[in-house]
C-alpha cells in the first residue's frame, strides 16, 4: 500500500476529482477500436503514460490504471489470458511513473468480466471469483492506493468482485460503481434504490458507492438525487460526456467541457464527494470541472473558524455583551426597531476614479435611501477596493454604507485585519458572503483562499463585537458591526440553503439580504421554511432594463430564477425606453407583493443607473430617468 493519505481521509476533508476516459484518449491518439487497450500497458507504455500525464495536468486527484478489461476472461479473446498479472502490474508501474512524488492517488480500475452469470449466461460464481482474484491480487501487489469497480450492470457480479477484493486485502479502500440508465435502473432492471441496498448489505466495508457510464450529466444528476436518499456512504458520479452520436462512422461525445463543469457544480450541491468522467470525457473536461468546483467545495466545507488556540470556556469568559443593535448604526436601528430599510447597490469602479459614483450616492441620499451596498468583487471581478469605496462614500454624503465582505480573496488573518480597519474608518455595517469562485470572472486561474465561508466569518464578526479576536484574545475595545448575510430563496439545492441559513443565524447573523427576487411565492416559501430561525429579511430587487438583460439574469447569473411569465412580459418591449419602463413596473409589482413579508429592499442599480433603482422604489418618477 502507498504511504500517501488514504482515500477515506481525503473524502472526509474535501471533494475528490477523478480522471476521465482512457479509451477515448487512446482512440483519439490513433489506436484502433479493435485493439486490446490493456495490452498497450506492455506494447506502448509511453502512450498510456501520456494520457495519465494529461489528466494530472488537468488537476485530477487520482488517476485510474489502464486495466478496465484486464481480467482473464476478457483478455482471453485476444489470446492474452496468460498475461493478466503482467498487464495489471505494468499498468500500475506506468501510473506510478506519471504520479511521481505527488500526492495524487492511483486507483486500480476493475470492470465487468465480459460474461454473464446465470440465468442470463454460463459464467459460474467460482470462475468469476478466480478471474477477479487474479486481477485484484496483481493490482494490490503492484501498489494501487485503492480499487474502483466500474460500469457494472449486474449487481450480483459486482458483489462477487467486492467480496473477492475484501478477502484479498480488507484494508484496501474500494469505490463500488454501477451503471444505471435514464430510467434509474440497470440494464437488468434493478432500480438504483435496490442496487444500493444490496451492495451495502453485502459489502458494508466499501469506502464509497456511485454510478458511472451509460448516461450523460443531466440524467446522472437525476440518478444522483435518487441515490443520495438511500445511502449514507460517500457518493461518486462519473457520467459520460453526453450520449454518443455517429459522425462519419465515429462515435463522438458532444458535451462541452463547460457543460460538464456546470453539472459538476450541481453534483457537488447534491452531495457527491467524488466527481470524474467516463466515456468521452477528456482532460479538457476534467480541467473545467476542477476550476468550477474546487473553489466552491473549499468554501462550503469550511464552515467554522479554524484557529482556536484558547479553550472555549476561557473565550466565553472574555466575551462581553454586544453593543445594542439600535446603537451601532442607523441601519442597525432600523433593523432593531422594525422600520423599513432601503438600500441601493453600487459596484465599485474598475479604475480608481470615484467622482461619478459619489454623484449617484448623493442623489440616493437626497431621495431618502438609508444605505449604499458595496459589493466585494462581484462575479469574481477585480475592482477598486470596496472598503475604500465605502469610506469615500461615507465621507462624501450623509448616508451609511453596507460593506460586502467576501471570503474568497483573503485568509483569516487578512479578513480580521480588514474588519478592524473598516470599523476604525467608521464602517459599521457588514454583509458577509462566501463569494463567487474565480472561475466565474476574468481571472479563472487566480487562487481562491476560502479559509472560512460566510458562516465562519459571521462567527468571527460576532466575536469581534463581543471583544474577542479569532484566536480568543481579548481586544482592547469591542466592535459594533451590524451583521447581515446573504440568502437565496431559489437555490438549486434548497434544503442545503435552508440548513446553511439556519447556521448563519446561529453564528450571529442579525438580518439577511436575498438574491434578486423574481418569484414572490418562492420567497414566501423560503421565509416559512426558516421561521424557526427568524431574522429580518431584506429582499433583493433587480429592475430589468431590457429583454436581453432579463434573459441574461435567467441564464447566466448563478442563484437567480426568472419565471417565464416575466420573460414574456419583457419580450414585449420594442425600444430601450420601453424595456426600462416595463422592468421598473415589474420591480414595483414584486415590491408590492412581498412588502408584508420583508423589512426592506436592496435595489440593484443596473449598469450603474441609480435612477432606475430609485424609480423602482418610487423615489422618483419613471419620466425622470
Amino acid at each position: 500500500m502507498s504511504n500517501k493519505r488514504n482515500l477515506p481521509e481525503l473524502i472526509k476533508e474535501r471533494l475528490v476529482i477523478g480522471d476521465g476516459a482512457m479509451g477515448t484518449m487512446l482512440y483519439e491518439a490513433g489506436v484502433f477500436v479493435n485493439v486490446c487497450f490493456e495490452e498497450l500497458n506492455l506494447a506502448r507504455q509511453e502512450l498510456v503514460q501520456n494520457v495519465h500525464d494529461e489528466y494530472i495536468q488537468a488537476g485530477a486527484d487520482f488517476i485510474e490504471t489502464n486495466t478496465f478489461g484486464a481480467n482473464g476472461i476478457k483478455l482471453a479473446k485476444y489470446g492474452l489470458a496468460d498475461k493478466v498479472e503482467q498487464i495489471n502490474r505494468a499498468a500500475v508501474e506506468i501510473a506510478k511513473k506519471a504520479v511521481g512524488d505527488t500526492e495524487i492517488l492511483i486507483a486500480g480500475s476493475i470492470g465487468p468480466l465480459g460474461q454473464e452469470l446465470p440465468p442470463y449466461g454460463r459464467l459460474s460464481v467460482q470462475k468469476a471469483q478466480r478471474a477477479f482474484t487474479t486481477q485484484i491480487s496483481a493490482l494490490i501487489d503492484a501498489g494501487v492506493d485503492f480499487l474502483i469497480f466500474e460500469t457494472f450492470s449486474s449487481i450480483d457480479e459486482l458483489i462477487i468482485g467486492l467480496e473477492t477484493a475484501n478477502k484479498i486485502s480488507p484494508e484496501t479502500p474500494i469505490i463500488a460503481q454501477f451503471s444505471a440508465n435514464e430510467h434509474g435502473e440497470t440494464s437488468y432492471g434493478t432500480k438504483i434504490e435496490e442496487a444500493a441496498h444490496r451492495i451495502e448489505q453485502a459489502a458494508p466495508y466499501i469506502t464509497a458507492i456511485g454510478m458511472n457510464c451509460s448516461i450523460g450529466p443531466a440524467d446522472m444528476l437525476k440518478n444522483l438525487e435518487i441515490l443520495i436518499k438511500v445511502t449514507a456512504k460517500p457518493i461518486s458520479v462519473m457520467p459520460n460526456a453526453g450520449l454518443p452520436r455517429e459522425v462519419d462512422g465515429r462515435k463522438l461525445y458532444m458535451c462541452t467541457p463547460e457543460y460538464m463543469a456546470e453539472y459538476a457544480k450541481r453534483f457537488l450541491e447534491k452531495g457527491a464527494r467524488i466527481i470524474g468522467g467516463c466515456c468521452g470525457t477528456t482532460p479538457k473536461h476534467i480541467a473545467e470541472i476542477v476550476k468550477a468546483v474546487k473553489a466552491i467545495d473549499k468554501a462550503v466545507h469550511k464552515t467554522h473558524i479554524i484557529i482556536e488556540k484558547t479553550p472555549e470556556t476561557v473565550i466565553k469568559e472574555k466575551r462581553k455583551e454586544p453593543i445594542p443593535l439600535e446603537q451601532r448604526s442607523r441601519v442597525g436601528r432600523k433593523i432593531a426597531t422594525g422600520e423599513l430599510l432601503t438600500s441601493v447597490e453600487i459596484t465599485p469602479p474598475k479604475g480608481f476614479e470615484l467622482g461619478g459614483i459619489i454623484d449617484k450616492v448623493r442623489l440616493c441620499a437626497d431621495c431618502g435611501i438609508d444605505a449604499i451596498n458595496i459589493p466585494d468583487g462581484p462575479r469574481a471581478s477585480s475592482r477598486l477596493s470596496p472598503m475604500v469605496t465605502a469610506i469615500k462614500i461615507q465621507e462624501s454624503a450623509d448616508i451609511e454604507s453596507i460593506l460586502h465582505v467576501c471570503c474568497r480573496d483573503r485568509n483569516l488573518i487578512g479578513l480580521q485585519s480588514d474588519l478592524l480597519g473598516a470599523y476604525a474608518m467608521g464602517i459599521k455595517n457588514l454583509l458577509i458572503i462566501t463569494g463567487d469562485p474565480p472561475k466565474l470572472g476574468d481571472y479563472p486561474d487566480a487562487t481562491a483562499v476560502f479559509d472560512v465561508d460566510s458562516i465562519g466569518l459571521t462567527a468571527l464578526a460576532k466575536d469581534l463585537n463581543m471583544g474577542v479576536d479569532l484566536a480568543g484574545n481579548e481586544l482592547p475595545n469591542q466592535l459594533g458591526f451590524t451583521i447581515a448575510v446573504g440568502a437565496n430563496p431559489v437555490a438549486y439545492d434548497i434544503e442545503r440553503e435552508i440548513a446553511r441559513f439556519k447556521q448563519k443565524v446561529e453564528a450571529g447573523a442579525e438580518y439577511a439580504v436575498t438574491q434578486p427576487v423574481f418569484d414572490p411565492k418562492m420567497l414566501k416559501d423560503f421565509i416559512d421554511a426558516v421561521s424557526s430561525h427568524k431574522i429580518p429579511i431584506v429582499a433583493g430587487i433587480w429592475p430589468f432594463t431590457s429583454y436581453k438583460n432579463a434573459e441574461f439574469m435567467a441564464n447566466e447569473v448563478p442563484g437567480v430564477v426568472v419565471p417565464d411569465k416575466l420573460l414574456r412580459k419583457m419580450s414585449k418591449a420594442k425600444t430601450r425606453e420601453q424595456g426600462r419602463i416595463i422592468g421598473i413596473e415589474i420591480a414595483r409589482e414584486i415590491i408590492a407583493e412581498i412588502q408584508l413579508y420583508v423589512q426592506g429592499f436592496a435595489i440593484s442599480a443596473p449598469f450603474g443607473n441609480v435612477k432606475i433603482a430609485l424609480a423602482a422604489l418610487e423615489k422618483i418618477d419613471i419620466e425622470d430617468i
